[in-house]
């Protein structure tokens, strides 16, 4: 996907970032998710992954998308095996978005793959893709900012603001998100295995 160049656009409230084919194919994904999955009771996770598939995401088995998700282009989305993203999720992918396997994206969080040049004064947007490793959580209402990497096992707490990258298994949290100690799994217990 291709952005267009501000300058050639005009003013920047006037000229369009994509081209109109990728506004048609917006539009089109929006009305066929609309219609296909937005209405979709939670269980239903292979269907919209179909749906998600039909236009271009790449989902491994096991991944599970809720009805309430906002993708803004699914070409630009990659979720890996048993990866879940919440109710009313928004992934802004104009840039890529790829979160790893067995890691989950809570209810209301916010992952933002694009900003401007605010030095341009065309306002130029760019794009930059994020990455979530395996095994990550991403809390409730949390921010992940534009060409953020966040590492195997990382955890980003519940409203926390994410705009660099996060180290495995680091716990984040806060406005700016800070790291706040390591995260250390338990061992199953012995009855368990």
């Amino acid at each position: 996907m291709k952005v267009l160049d501000a300058a050639g656009q005009g003013a920047p409230a006037a000229g369009a970032s994509f081209s109109l084919g990728n506004r048609l194919f917006r539009v089109a994904w929006g009305v066929g998710w609309l219609v296909l999955a937005r209405w979709t009771p939670p269980p239903l996770h292979g269907w919209r992954r179909l749906v998600l598939r039909l236009f271009g995401a790449r989902l491994a088995p096991g991944a599970r998308v809720h009805a309430s998700v906002r993708v803004w282009y699914p070409p630009n989305l990659t979720l890996g095996a048993d990866a879940l993203v919440g109710p009313g999720v928004q992934l802004y992918n104009q840039g890529r978005i790829a979160i790893g396997a067995r890691s989950v994206v809570s209810q209301g969080a916010y992952l933002c793959a694009s900003t401007h040049d605010i030095a341009d004064p065309q306002f130029q947007l760019v794009v930059r893709p994020i990455t979530v490793g395996e095994g990550c959580w991403i809390a409730a209402e949390a921010f992940v900012g534009p060409g953020v990497s966040v590492g195997d096992g990382a955890v980003v707490a519940a409203r926390a603001a994410l705009f660099e990258n996060a180290r495995a298994k680091g716990v984040y949290r806060g406005n700016p998100a800070a790291w706040i100690k390591e995260r250390r799994l338990r061992s199953a217990p012995a009855s368990a295995r």
